[in-house]
C-alpha cells in the first residue's frame, strides 16, 4: 500500500521515515477510538488484570504501534558470569534515515507539540519527519498516590511487556518519598508486572530526564534471581528484611508486606545516600552545590510480598574520567559508552547497531590468523586493544568463533555494569557495612 501511494504520488518519497508516516495514518482508519480501547480494558481489568494488559498489548502489536517485524531482527543472547545470566542485545529495531530526509527534517519547525516523546499529547498526532506518527497510539489513565499517569507501552519493547508509566504533565523526572510510594501503588494494581525509574540524575539517568516517567513489564530478570550476600537486621525496620545482594552495581532489596515501612526505609536509605561520602574510595557526594548520589529503585509484588531494589549511583566526574567515574570505563567505549539506565541496572544489555557489521566484520579478521595491521581500518581500530587479547586467549576457528565473541561481549558488558559500581571491586561488603551502620544512627 506504501508501494502504491509512492507510486501514485500520494506521498513524495519512498524513504522508511514517509512510508511510516502513512502507514500510521492508514491504520488510524481502522483502529478501535481511545474510548472504546479504555472502556474494554477497563471491562476485562474487572475480571483478570492480566487479560487487560494481555489485550492491550496484542493491540499494540497488531497496530503496528510495536513493530515487531523490526523488533525480531534484534540480536538477543544470554551471558553466563558469576552475577547469573546477563540479557545482551544489540538493538537492530530503530531504522536508519535516509541522509536527503535528515537534511530535509532539519528545515522543519519545532512546534515545541508535543513537548517530547513521552507526552500524553502523542496520541493521535500525526507525526513528521523529526517526530514518528502516533495515529495509533492508545493510553491507559490510572492514579499513582493521586497523581495522574498513564500506561503505555514502549514502541521498542526490550523484553516481554516492556510498559511506560508516564506523568500527565510534563515535568522532571526525580527521586524521592513519594516516587517509592508510586512505585508500590502500581504494583498493587498491576500485580503481575514490576515497576521501576531510571534515576533523576544526568549519566546515571538513562535518556529522558525531562519527563517524570517509569518502565514495567513482565519479565523476569537475573537481578531478581541472584544471590544474596548478607542480610541486616535494623532494629526500627524489624518487619523489613534488608538483603545486599550479588550484583554488579551495589544494590540492596528490601522486602515485606507493610508499604508503609518500606517507603519509610526507602526513604532513610535515600536520604542517607544522598549525603554519603567516602574519599577514600573516590564517593564524593556533592562538589559544591552540585548532588551526584540518588538511587535506581525497581519494585515487585510477590504474592502480597513487596520487593524493592535500591540501586546505589553516584554522576560525579573527574578530569581523569569525563563521562564519570562510575560510568563505563573508556576502554569499554568501543563496545558500549552510552548511560546505564533502568533497563541495563537489571541485567540487559542494549548495545548499539553498528556492532552486528563490525563483529561480523572482525571475525573475518581473527580467523586469518593474523594480527599485524589488521585492525587499522576504520570499523575495527577502536577493537583493536580487545580484539588482539581475545585472539590470544582462544585457538579460534569457523566452528566456535561466534560463541567466542559472543561470551566476550557479554564479560564486557559485565565489566560496563561492574564499572557503575560504587563501591569498587573487593571491598564491597566492608563498605556496605559501614552505610548500613548510618541507617541505625
Amino acid at each position: 500500500m506504501c508501494n502504491y501511494a509512492y507510486e501514485n504520488k500520494l506521498i513524495d518519497s519512498n524513504d522508511i521515515t514517509t512510508y511510516d508516516l502513512f502507514d500510521t495514518l492508514l491504520m488510524d482508519v481502522i483502529m478501535p477510538r481511545p474510548s472504546e480501547v479504555l472502556n474494554k480494558f477497563n471491562d476485562l481489568y474487572k475480571e483478570n488484570k492480566v487479560e487487560a494488559t494481555n489485550y492491550f498489548y496484542d493491540l499494540a502489536i497488531k497496530s503496528n504501534y510495536i513493530r515487531m517485524d523490526r523488533i525480531n531482527k534484534n540480536i538477543t543472547y544470554k551471558h553466563n558470569c558469576e552475577y547469573g545470566v546477563l540479557d545482551i542485545t544489540i538493538n537492530m529495531s530503530k531504522p536508519e534515515k535516509d541522509p536527503k530526509m535528515i537534511a530535509l527534517a532539519k528545515s522543519i519547525p519545532s512546534t515545541g507539540y508535543p513537548k517530547c516523546l513521552l507526552c500524553y499529547e502523542n496520541m493521535g498526532y500525526e507525526g513528521n519527519l523529526n517526530h514518528p506518527a502516533r495515529q495509533n497510539h492508545r493510553l491507559i489513565p490510572l492514579t499513582l498516590e493521586d497523581e495522574e499517569y498513564y500506561l503505555q507501552y514502549s514502541p521498542y519493547v526490550y523484553y516481554n511487556e516492556h510498559s511506560i508509566i508516564l506523568n500527565k504533565e510534563h515535568k522532571p523526572m526525580v527521586i524521592d518519598k513519594n516516587t517509592f510510594s508510586k512505585l508500590l501503588d502500581f504494583v498493587s494494581k498491576y500485580e503481575h508486572y514490576f515497576i521501576g525509574s531510571n534515576a533523576d540524575l544526568p549519566i546515571v539517568g538513562g535518556s529522558i530526564l525531562s519527563h517524570d516517567h517509569f518502565q514495567g513489564g513482565k519479565y523476569d530478570f537475573t537481578m531478581f534471581n541472584t544471590n544474596v550476600l548478607r542480610t541486616y537486621n535494623l532494629k526500627a525496620f524489624p518487619n523489613i528484611e534488608v538483603n545486599y545482594i550479588n550484583w554488579p552495581l551495589d544494590t540492596l532489596l528490601i522486602k515485606g508486606k507493610s508499604k508503609k515501612e518500606l517507603v519509610e526505609l526507602a526513604d532513610l536509605i535515600l536520604n542517607k545516600w544522598i549525603s554519603y561520602s567516602r574519599p577514600e574510595i573516590e564517593i564524593l557526594s556533592h562538589t559544591g552545590d552540585i548532588r551526584h548520589n540518588t538511587i535506581t529503585p525497581i519494585v515487585r509484588n510477590d504474592a502480597g510480598i513487596y520487593e524493592m531494589y535500591l540501586v546505589l549511583r553516584n554522576n560525579r566526574t573527574t578530569d581523569e574520567h569525563p563521562y564519570g567515574i562510575y560510568h563505563p570505563n573508556q576502554k569499554l567505549h568501543h563496545i558500549k559508552k552510552e548511560n546505564i539506565g533502568l533497563i541495563e541496572v537489571m541485567g540487559l544489555a542494549v548495545l548499539p547497531k553498528r556492532l552486528k557489521e563490525e563483529m561480523d566484520v572482525l571475525k573475518k579478521v581473527l580467523l586469518k590468523q593474523e594480527t599485524q595491521n589488521n585492525f587499522d581500518c576504520e570499523q575495527l581500530l577502536k577493537h583493536k586493544d580487545w580484539a588482539t587479547s581475545v585472539f590470544a586467549k582462544y585457538e579460534l576457528n569457523e566452528n566456535n568463533i561466534d560463541a567466542i565473541i559472543n561470551y566476550e561481549v557479554g564479560e564486557v558488558f559485565k565489566e560496563v555494569l561492574q564499572d557503575c559500581g560504587v563501591f569498587k571491586y573487593g571491598n564491597n561488603l566492608e563498605e556496605m557495612d559501614l552505610f548500613i551502620e548510618l541507617l541505625e544512627k
